[in-house]
């Protein structure tokens, strides 16, 4: 399929014509402007019947109920549906599905994760429309995507832009707890209300993100699609929920000392701003204005690194942190628990 990008390439190269002359094979606006139609129509026709309205209903204060909505997409023929964890947070009752071919069925919450805001639904509709899951990493800024959504049921949602930004960190709460959702796909392909859970897909129809939020006008962010998402997704199929380890403390990057700096060979470190009485990093004896520069071997320079190594494999195994204390370096060594909300 020709993208819109190489037609006018090609049409800047050749220059204007006059009265259609030119040289042959040339693009014209209009054929440009086709193929990105064709582009955008097609992606919406594969998509569609892969991405479900969801109406959920909450009990409020009082035992009063009202109903959210969102989208979702299908990931599987058997069932199994792939959301935003927002937009199914605090039911406990079964979820509305509608599809755009009229079916209409109850889906179950299997799992929520929201510290990657993505959760998991299971139906028992039959030979449901699964989508071809993309890998955001092979995304550039400028690429054309498509945003899909089901906010008003069997009226889908079709939006297009381009990927504005990539990397983007989007915070996520939990409780007391905040983390972060990292490489978050920034695009102006506008979301429309009810479109969370929807899929944000290539211009092959590949399903590169799952939409979040609206960042501001004209902006929109997705959580994406690749292999560390896949994984947590995989353990709300397996488990209903994500294991990940904590050390009970609150951090923030920090520039290392000159002369650890260059001892160690780099420049920033996880400054430790608040130590948990009585977590794995107080009872290791880990301390306010330590700066964490590596666990095990593994160096981090920010809060997002330290998160990207705290996985539930650890929980319960003894982890070397190396940190720089008064501009020394030293190690220490703790039992990292479970983070629970």
């Amino acid at each position: 399929m020709i993208a819109i990008a190489d037609l006018l390439f090609v049409d800047s190269l050749i220059g204007p014509t006059r009265d259609g002359a030119g040289v042959p094979g040339a693009a014209s606006d209009a054929e440009a402007l086709d193929a990105y139609s064709r582009t955008v129509s097609g992606v919406a026709e594969r998509l569609s019947p892969s991405v479900a309205n969801l109406r959920v209903r909450h009990r409020g204060r009082g035992g009063a109920t009202f109903e959210g909505g969102g989208s979702a997409v299908v990931i599987t023929p058997d069932g199994y549906l792939l959301t935003s964890a927002h937009v199914v947070a605090g039911t406990r009752r079964p979820v509305r599905a509608t599809f755009v071919d009229g079916r209409e069925c109850e889906a179950q919450v299997l799992g929520a994760d929201p510290f990657s805001d993505l959760a998991v639904l299971r139906t028992d509709a039959p030979d449901l429309a699964a989508a071809e899951l993309g890998d955001a990493e092979r995304l550039r800024v400028g690429q054309l995507v498509v945003a899909i959504g089901n906010p008003n049921g069997f009226a889908g949602s079709v939006t297009a832009g381009v990927v504005s930004a990539l990397g983007r960190s989007l915070p996520t709460r939990a409780g007391a707890v905040t983390r972060f959702v990292e490489n978050v796909i920034q695009t102006d392909a506008a979301l429309n209300p009810g479109n969370s859970g929807g899929a944000l897909a290539d211009g092959r129809g590949r399903v590169v993100g799952i939409n979040t939020a609206v960042a501001g006008v004209g902006l929109g962010l997705a959580v994406p699609i690749n292999a560390a998402t896949r994984l947590i997704v995989g353990a709300l199929l397996r488990d209903g929920r994500v294991r990940r380890a904590y050390i009970g403390i609150a951090g923030g990057p920090r520039p290392l000392p000159p002369r650890a700096a260059a001892r160690l060979g780099r420049k920033a470190g996880v400054e430790v701003v608040d130590v948990v009485a009585g977590g794995p990093a107080d009872r290791a004896g880990v301390r306010p204005e330590d700066l964490i520069v590596a666990v095990e071997d593994t160096a981090v320079e920010d809060v997002n690194g330290l998160q990207r190594l705290l996985v539930g494999e650890v929980i319960g195994s003894e982890v070397r942190l190396s940190i720089v204390r008064d501009g020394e370096p030293l190690e220490v060594r703790l039992v990292p628990a479970e983070l629970t909300v």
